[in-house]
């Protein structure tokens, strides 16, 4: 159980920590895309508001604009700064016949003037404007008479991003590989006390038991000495009364201890055939409180666990079946094979338990009626018993509420 939440705290730190981290590389890397292609698209657009063909078309009506769209600040922001001035520009120019009119590729050394003229004609016959192709930005623009493609070699900023991200990757690993065991560390530190605590009522409850099952026998043993000599007498029947209850308290306290503390010896079971012989005495029990028990058991269902422990199992679902039932009619136990698990269910008709009582019903002494203190010796310990017979096998214990039934639901693993 405890070794459950240190796993599910250490879960927990990390996936927040993943999150964190890959939420910040994205909102980092995003808008950083988002600014630089923003930059290169202005940058381009300055390059073509600045272009001139050699030899100028026939067709050319009006003089160029230096900077398109009538933005000046292009010229401020870019065309004298070291970044624009450091990038690598290509331009094709194409006449709208599809025609290549002119190449600027002062240093084919990356990509020639055949690689130049591809891309072009590829983009010109394309609705985009703007873009990234091959490592390269491209802006497209109509130069009244031809059609103009502006390239910006991306290459160095490309890798650089690569190499950055790489290393990000890299450091983010390793810190998260920290953050493990320093959350392991801090679950450890938190889960320690209140397993140390558990520990301790868990002995507490174990040792006031034995403690309490000496004066319980003196007290029923001095009781009847009593009975022979007093005879017939209320004040004594009050006191055997609640001496039985007493001992039955005890008993419970026992049983619960020793199943939580003891491992039991496991060894191959027909649970089939087990719970068909826990079914039986219940019928008689059943009956004289206005029930029918009703089951339906699969055969050959076998699991790995303790013959004894299944037995008190069965019948402490079976009798808190019939004790909690808000009407008289029928009682139904069913075993059945549900993936690998073997499935047993108990259902009764009862009021529905609410959400926030159903995992507190498995704790020691909890009851959902407060009112309730001990009648019909009800003390909250039977459904605690259970838990910790299904938990020594490796199952599962969940109760179920619907259309007016409740359904306490046990998963143990089938026999492999």
């Amino acid at each position: 159980m405890f070794e459950k939440s240190r796993k599910k705290i250490v879960f927990s730190i990390m996936s927040i920590l993943v999150l964190l981290w890959v939420g910040t590389l994205g909102v980092i890397y995003t808008s950083s895309y988002l600014e630089m292609t923003k930059q290169n698209e202005q940058m381009l657009k300055t390059h073509s508001g600045m272009y001139e063909l050699s030899q100028p078309k026939d067709e050319f009506i009006e003089p160029l604009k230096p900077f398109p769209d009538g933005e000046p600040e292009f010229k401020h922001r870019f065309e004298d700064s070291p970044m624009f001035k450091l990038s690598e520009f290509y331009t094709v120019a194409v006449s709208y016949e599809g025609e290549v009119i002119e190449i600027r590729n002062e240093q084919p050394t990356v990509y020639s003037d055949t690689d130049l003229k591809g891309l072009a004609e590829k983009i010109v016959s394309n609705k985009k404007i703007s873009g990234t192709i091959n490592n390269l930005s491209f802006y497209k623009t109509d130069k009244n008479g031809y059609i103009l493609v502006t390239f910006m070699d991306n290459t160095v900023v490309n890798e650089n991003a690569v190499t950055l991200f790489r290393y990000t990757l890299i450091f983010g690993a390793v810190a998260l590989v920290a953050f493990f065991f320093l959350a392991k560390f801090l679950a450890k530190k938190i889960v320690d006390p209140l397993e140390e605590g558990y520990k301790k009522q868990k002995q507490f409850v174990s040792d006031a038991g034995h403690e309490l099952k000496t004066p319980v026998s003196v007290v029923s043993a001095n009781a009847e000495l009593l009975e022979r000599e007093l005879g017939d007498n209320q004040w004594l029947k009050n006191i055997q009364y609640e001496n039985e209850r007493m001992s039955l308290l005890v008993a419970q306290l026992l049983e619960l201890a020793r199943t939580e503390n003891v491992t039991p010896q496991m060894e191959q079971v027909d649970l089939s055939h087990l719970v068909s012989g826990e079914v039986l005495p219940f019928e008689s029990v059943a009956f004289e409180n206005g029930f029918t028990l009703n089951s339906n058991i699969v055969n050959d269902i076998k699991v790995m666990g303790n013959s004894a422990q299944l037995k008190q199992l069965a019948s402490i679902l079976i009798d808190n079946a019939i004790k909690h039932s808000t009407d008289k009619g029928e009682v139904t136990l069913e075993l059945t094979k549900e993936n690998n698990s073997a499935k047993l269910s108990v259902i009764n008709k009862g009021d529905e338990i609410p959400k926030e009582h159903r995992e507190k019903l498995f704790e020691r002494f909890y009851r959902v009626d407060s009112v309730r203190n001990g009648e019909s010796n009800h003390y909250g310990l039977g459904l605690a018993i259970a838990k910790a017979i299904v938990t020594s096998h490796n199952g599962t214990i969940r109760v179920n509420c619907y259309d007016g039934l409740v359904e306490f639901q046990v998963k143990i693993p089938l026999l492999k």
